[in-house]
């Protein structure tokens, strides 16, 4: 069984999705950090209510990729267990692409207990690795117009190409760009989901995580106190002292981990076994990647490469930055 269904955006501005016969719609929400569609939440309450299936989707802009994560995320709240969250990834001479996707995709399980999908061209497919991808269990929608420069309408069993790149298999396939479907003055991306409604759930549900084994109550750990310093953050810190933002905020009463203060005294556990969680920082103005580097006992290489800066030299103001 499949799914007929389309993907829009703000150039489908006016469109009556009463009037037009689809399944399902997705809807672009985000692009970068700096662009949310305006007619996002009007498209996807209309679709909802005629109990469309939905889907929302980011396209990538190729900056930082956590940043780009979280941007989408704290844009699509509202959706997450009602819609398939979705990477749009388009970006042709972007080397480290299937690297960035993969941080992307992780990060917005993290946040969001979904499994995105990650939607790209069928040359992009086989032109990256996306093994890493593909193994971490994030679906695939292929896009690969097969009769370009013929206006159709929907075709469930329009022919995938041979080669899927590191999937094998789509679980979407948009095969026009050309569509042209009833009760729409234009031309629609038409795409065909393979499976049913419940199987598309099954892309929307927020994944349950396990039930950690009860442990004994921890012995109390000695402690040492700390001033923090300006331009300090809880996760600067937690990385130079071995522990972790969660153990800082809980021993400290901190209910807001980004919110700390020069002069505020914290205490740090000693000898803390705890895994050591991914810290950031927020670039200020002024800084260099190398200061950045020097200040957390690193080197402005692993920075770089950690956060998929191409050019050390072009760091932002505001811009967060992943120190390890």
């Amino acid at each position: 069984m499949s799914m007929n269904g389309i993907d829009i955006s703000r150039w489908q501005a006016g469109i009556n999705l009463a009037a037009v016969p689809c399944e399902f719609v997705v809807i672009k929400a985000t692009e970068g950090t700096t662009y949310v569609n305006p007619y996002c939440d009007q498209h996807f309450r209309q679709a909802a209510e005629l109990g469309k299936k939905l889907g929302v989707y980011h396209f990538a802009g190729g900056g930082n990729a956590v940043a780009e994560a979280e941007y989408f995320v704290k844009n699509i709240r509202g959706y997450i267990g009602r819609a398939m969250l979705v990477l749009d990834f388009e970006i042709q001479n972007m080397a480290d692409g299937a690297a960035w996707s993969k941080q992307w995709l992780d990060r917005v399980f993290e946040l969001t207990r979904v499994k995105p999908v990650i939607y790209m061209s069928n040359y992009m497919a086989n032109h990256l690795d996306w093994s890493s991808a593909a193994k971490a269990g994030y679906p695939l929608w292929n896009a690969y117009y097969y009769a370009y420069g013929t206006p159709m309408g929907y075709n469930p069993n329009a022919p995938l190409p041979e080669r899927l790149g590191a999937w094998g298999k789509a679980l979407l396939y948009q095969y026009t760009s050309e569509g042209r479907l009833g009760g729409y003055n234009g031309y629609l991306d038409l795409d065909v989901f393979y499976g049913n409604p419940d199987d598309w759930e099954h892309y929307v549900r927020v994944k349950e995580t396990e039930d950690p084994t009860p442990q004994p109550d921890p012995t109390p750990q000695p402690t040492i106190t700390y001033r923090i310093q300006p331009g300090d953050t809880l996760g600067g810190i937690a990385a130079r002292y071995g522990t972790t933002v969660p153990a800082l905020a809980q021993l400290n009463g901190i209910t807001n981990p980004n919110r700390i203060y020069a002069g505020q005294v914290i205490r740090i556990p000693v000898g803390s076994t705890h895994p050591v969680e991914p810290a950031y920082y927020v670039v200020r103005r002024g800084d260099t990647l190398g200061g950045i580097a020097r200040r957390f006992g690193t080197t402005y290489q692993k920075l770089a490469q950690l956060n998929g800066i191409r050019n050390p030299n072009l760091i932002y103001v505001g811009q967060r930055l992943r120190i390890h």
